[in-house]
């Protein structure tokens, strides 16, 4: 990974959450402290579960700043998932409390802000402040899909986290459209469409 520069706020922005058929996109906004380094900070999908719930209360302690924000479905379904997450991101930076010199974003697309920002592809795993933000989106993420599974335990949220793996769109087909689903998503929308694919009694 690249050192942090020696002058300068630097604020990494990653975002969790893109792919999956249901929940919030979750963005997060992360400026290092030079003088209070974190170790093993890295691009949270290469990362266990254990080394990011590890690595993110360290992030929350020792960042000069950070936020986590997200878009709801209804904003992802109303604005779509790129602009949703545009979004997210966007609210997170606002939501820092110090404001950066420079804005790095994972992807090769950033958001529009009212402090200089750059797109670093594959920043995740290059960029300590985004890898950190990586890691803060993921775990919050990741949270809200653990609420999800204590309230519906059918669908299989804190197996799959919302991706569209085999089993979930089994349970999907088998419970039905339920409010955290975004109905703008194919899989989603197909059941919505085809009523006739659903079991009786479930719920649109």
């Amino acid at each position: 990974m690249e050192s942090i520069p020696a002058t300068g706020l630097i604020c990494g922005v990653d975002e969790a959450g893109r792919g999956p058929l249901a929940g919030s996109v979750v963005a997060a906004a992360v400026i290092l402290d030079p003088a209070r380094p974190i170790e093993g900070l890295n691009d949270s999908k290469k990362l266990s579960e254990r080394a990011r719930d590890r690595l993110a209360p360290l992030i929350r302690e020792r960042a000069l700043a950070w936020a986590v924000a997200e878009a709801t479905v209804e904003e992802i379904d109303r604005l779509n998932i790129l602009h949703a997450t545009m979004l997210a991101m966007q609210r997170a930076v606002a939501a820092l409390g110090r404001v950066p010199d420079l804005v790095r974003v994972d992807g090769n697309r950033c958001p529009k802000l009212d402090v200089p920002c750059e797109a670093v592809v594959k920043g995740d795993a290059t960029v300590p402040a985004i890898a950190a933000a990586s890691i803060l989106a993921k775990t919050v993420r990741d949270a809200q899909m653990l609420e999800l599974d204590a309230v519906f335990p059918q669908y299989g949220f804190a197996a799959h986290k919302g991706y569209p793996t085999a089993a979930h769109l089994a349970a999907l087909r088998q419970h039905g459209v339920i409010d955290c689903y975004r109905r703008s998503f194919g899989p989603v929308r197909t059941l919505i469409d085809n009523p006739e694919l659903w079991p009786a009694g479930t719920l649109l």
